[in-house]
């Protein structure tokens, strides 16, 4: 396996404090998050893509920690959360955006910026458009907007809905670093890091994602929750659009489109990604930083 070198040579030069891991109730679920610098005063929620965990944003909440007070929790059916016993019901954008009003709640958190990546930008843009109109005051989106490339919806349900199974984490990773590739530049170490906070082991013995298969089989039959123009053009927060260069998710034309109405977004386009950038190197990193201090 080739090393690849550290794009993240240039942290913060304050040293932010260990996160805490957290499990808090919200709506009937046990909700797991990772909690950043809880005494600070200005709180920037993190919110992971489809298939993945709050852990994402490690490299991202570690040099944000020394400003914000940040929480990246897992949605319901994934990482350490519970998984629902009526997915058909639960497995859907509105029921992730109540899920967040609550768990918001429960931490006392009245206003605060948003950053969400793919999933975890839609359900932003629907508590942005309504239950958090008044309490969202930036809204960065991560290769995500109010409509979805048909093509990206294909390739996404060919992997998720069909969930691999392996005899090693080693192999896990390796698939990983496969089907994520379009996340741009990441360590070996970070690459690891996903590998660990990936896995969930079977009875058998052998290892799988940490999903629930059926958020996947939900997604897939219920891909119309993510055409949201209407909401988009409630929303009043700032908005960000970061977009992968080369992402097949989030098309050009619709981006263009949402600095042209709704909010009028700003847009950024990141080189050397797909879908969608990992938001751990220095360029993206600064890019969102500046934004949320505007």
């Amino acid at each position: 396996m080739t090393s690849t070198p550290d794009p993240t040579s240039t942290p913060n030069p304050t040293s932010p404090p260990n996160p805490t891991s957290e499990f808090l109730t919200a709506c009937g679920h046990e909700i797991h998050l990772m909690h950043w610098s809880k005494d600070r005063s200005e709180p920037v929620v993190m919110w992971h893509g489809l298939a993945r965990t709050g852990r994402d944003f490690d490299p991202c909440a570690a040099y944000f920690a020394d400003r914000y007070r940040i929480v990246a929790p897992d949605t319901i059916g994934r990482g350490l959360s519970s998984w629902s016993k009526t997915p058909d019901a639960e497995y859907r954008l509105e029921h992730y955006a109540d899920i967040a009003v609550e768990l918001l709640d429960r931490l006392g958190i009245e206003r605060m910026r948003w950053v969400g990546t793919s999933m975890g930008g839609a359900i932003g843009m629907v508590l942005a458009a309504g239950p958090l109109r008044d309490r969202i005051t930036h809204l960065v989106l991560n290769d995500i907007g109010p409509a979805l490339s048909p093509v990206a919806v294909g390739r996404i349900r060919s992997y998720v809905t069909q969930p691999p199974v392996f005899d090693t984490v080693l192999e896990l990773e390796a698939y990983l670093r496969t089907i994520y590739a379009p996340y741009g530049a990441i360590t070996d170490a970070q690459w690891r890091q996903m590998a660990e906070t990936s896995t969930r082991r079977r009875d058998d013995g052998k290892v799988t994602v940490h999903y629930d298969p059926a958020v996947m089989r939900v997604f897939a039959e219920t891909t119309d929750d993510f055409e949201m123009w209407d909401a988009w053009d409630a929303i009043r927060a700032k908005t960000l659009v970061m977009r992968g260069e080369t992402s097949d998710l989030l098309t050009q034309d619709t981006a263009e489109e949402m600095t042209r109405r709704g909010p009028k977004a700003r847009l950024a386009v990141i080189p050397g990604c797909g879908h969608a950038p990992a938001l751990n190197v220095p360029d993206q990193l600064q890019l969102i930083e500046d934004f949320l201090a505007s």
